[in-house]
Order: C-alpha cells, then structure tokens, then sequence
C-alpha cells in the first residue's frame, strides 16, 4: 500500500502501515488516497490510483460517478465516529432542554458584579428548562448513529420511537427492545418532545423534514439535526421558529439561512470532532485500502458493490471493475477458459450501473486478456 494523503492523517491509523505499506509524497507515487474533507470534484486521478478512501462517513466531497467510470473504488467509515456523533447528539438535547448558553452568556456579562452571586439567584428564572426524563424522543434513521442515540435515551429514561423503513436486521438486533418502531414518519413524530435526525442525504432524503411532517409535530417541539442541512426544509422551519410551534433547532451545520433563524443553536460542524473518532476513522479508512489492494476485496464502498472473496484461492485472482451489462460474466469464464485455465472461484456483485466481479483461476492469467472486452472498465491481477 503506497498512500497519498490529501489532509492530515492521524498518526495512530498511520501507525499501523507497516513493511513496504506507507504514505508516499507524490500522487504520482501512490496506489491510493487518503482524504478527509479536502475538495476532490474537481481532480483527475491519474491512471495509477485504485482506490480513495474518505476517513469519515459524508462523501460529498468526492466525484463518485465520476470515479466509478475509472475504476477507482471509493470507501468511506460509516459507523467509526458514531459515538463521538452520539455524545454530541445527548449534549445537543440537553441544551435544548436546560439554557445553559443563555446562563453562561448572563454570567459572563454580568462579570463584574461583585454581588453577581445574590444576582444570580433573581436571574435564574430566565434561564430554566425541562427535564428530560419521561420524555419523549423520535429518532429518525436507525443506521450506526440512530441506534446509538436511541438506546442512550432509553437509559436516560426517555421514551422513544424509532423511524427506519430499510432497518436492517443487524441493526434491528442492536435496538433496545423499549424502543416504539415504525416505518411511517409521521406517526414517528406525532407524540415527540425532540426529533432528532440521523439519516444520509440522498435524494430520497433531502426536504423530508417539511411543512407537513412538521405540522404533525407537537407545539413546543425541539428539532436536533447531525446529520446533513439539505434534510430539512428550512422556510418550513424558519416559519415554524417564528411562531413557537418549534421552541429549539440544534444543529451541526450553519448555512446563510438558518444563521438568521430564531431559537436556534448552531454549532461548527463538531459531530465528529474528537480525536477517538479521527483516530477510528483513519484506522478504518487504512483497513479497507489495504483489504482491497490486497486481496481485491470491497467494504462499505459508496460507489461500487461490496465483495467479501477472502484470499485468494489459486495461482491468480483477476478482480474487474465493468459496467452492469448482461452477459458479460460469460465473457469472462470464456477468456479464462481460453487461458488454459480453471476457476477456482467466481464472484460477481453489481449496484447500480456498475459491477464487480473477482475470479480465482488455478494457472496464471493476465489482465490484459480482458481489455476490450464489453462493459470492462479496470482489470487488476492480485
């Protein structure tokens, strides 16, 4: 594994490359990148790079078609900084509940009151809350994140009600059993002190926090947002601020519009701001790299199919990159064939347009029996 590395790295996860695997100075040099959030749309890769790993969850930094058209596999960390997430997420809920900003922000500007401690005991009306106990929260998305959050609020004595209509069965089983689930979002929200919001932006996604839905919400409501802004649709949340059917947006992500909001605490982007989670990340980033450089394997890949083949079981393992075009695995068995050789093992994964396919044979096979043929977009020989 020979990396470049287009952002800081943690030292930690670099700290596992080990022999030959390493960082290298160029891009030129590398098989590989590394990058957290550093601009990469606009970048042509050059034909020596395989694969980029993004050591955090968000990729939208990262041309996937784009990449996926060259053969370069994207990773990303899903679930490496899902704690640190979920820390911020039970302190968020508590700043929704308790002022505590507006406390602080009292006592330091009443600093040089020398009675400030008989003062404070007439001020502290201003500043009081609820509790959370006997709560209840709806917590939208039960990915690595949501599940987290969920259970956390159960043992803090909140009720909850869980929303995920494509929850998994793995995660099903990570679910605290007091947690209430459903798939309709609406009934989610309907009895919810706090909505808290965990699911990725996609198209499907993006403005499913509207009007509607949170006309559906409770008067007094607390809406915490750490997964992506574009999920919300903040004239309906601005309008819903403005008249005090929403008491409280926390959110991760300041943008020119919901800056200007009432009742609102807006925070720099800090869900995964600690150093466990860079570490975590960067070790898992480094993980699925050296896995897919080594034996042609794919793990939480965002733009091409997952593959588990193991090692390799033969003389050669020939991993192909192509388009999802029928026939095409005939093509292949066919090439192999004409080698000389057997299959020992035969794999083939799609998603979406493109497609993955790893191939043990018992004799030596070269990549370039493979070029030209249709739908072929990368061979590599492992």
């Amino acid at each position: 594994m020979k990396a470049f590395c287009l952002n800081n790295i943690s030292k930690v996860a670099l700290d596992t490359l080990k022999g030959a695997d390493g960082t290298v100075d160029t891009i030129e040099a590398a098989d590989s990148i590394l990058v957290r959030s550093a601009e990469m749309k606009e970048m042509d890769l050059p034909e020596n790079i395989l694969a980029v790993a993004r050591a955090g969850a968000g990729v939208n930094n990262i041309p996937l078609a784009k990449y996926a058209e060259k053969g370069v596999v994207v990773f990303n960390t899903p679930g490496a900084n899902a704690n640190a997430v979920k820390e911020l997420v039970l302190a968020a809920l508590l700043l929704a509940s308790r002022d505590l900003i507006g406390g602080n922000e009292w006592v330091k500007a009443n600093a040089n009151d020398e009675a400030i401690a008989k003062t404070a005991e007439k001020a502290k009306k201003n500043f009081a809350g609820t509790e959370i106990f006997g709560k209840t929260i709806a917590v939208v998305g039960l990915g690595a994140i949501g599940i987290l959050v969920a259970n956390a609020c159960i043992d803090l004595g909140m009720k909850v009600v869980g929303f995920d209509p494509y929850l998994s069965t793995a995660n099903a089983l990570k679910l605290n059993s007091k947690v209430k689930y459903t798939t309709d979002l609406k009934d989610a929200v309907k009895t919810a002190d706090f909505v808290t919001i965990h699911v990725p932006a996609m198209d499907s996604t993006k403005g499913m926090i509207n009007e509607e839905v949170i006309n559906e919400m409770k008067k007094n409501v607390a809406i915490l947002n750490f997964s992506r802004d574009t999920l919300v649709k903040e004239d309906a949340l601005g309008a819903a601020l403005e008249a005090g059917n929403v008491r409280k947006y926390v959110t991760d992500f300041a943008n020119p519009k919901v800056v200007t909001f009432k009742n609102t605490i807006i925070l720099p982007h800090l869900g995964a701001s600690t150093e466990e989670a860079e570490d975590n990340c960067a070790v898992m980033a480094i993980a699925e790299l050296k896995d897919f450089l080594e034996n042609g394997n794919i793990k939480n890949s965002v733009n091409y199919p997952a593959m588990a083949a193991g090692v390799k079981n033969g003389a050669s393992r020939v991993t192909i990159a192509h388009k999802n075009v029928p026939g095409v695995i005939n093509h292949f068995t066919k090439v192999v064939a004409d080698a000389g050789a057997n299959i020992n093992t035969l794999l083939s994964q799609s998603k979406g347009e493109f497609a993955y396919t790893v191939l043990d044979t018992d004799q030596p096979v070269e990549a370039k029996l493979f070029n030209g043929l249709e739908g072929v977009i990368r061979v590599r020989v492992i």
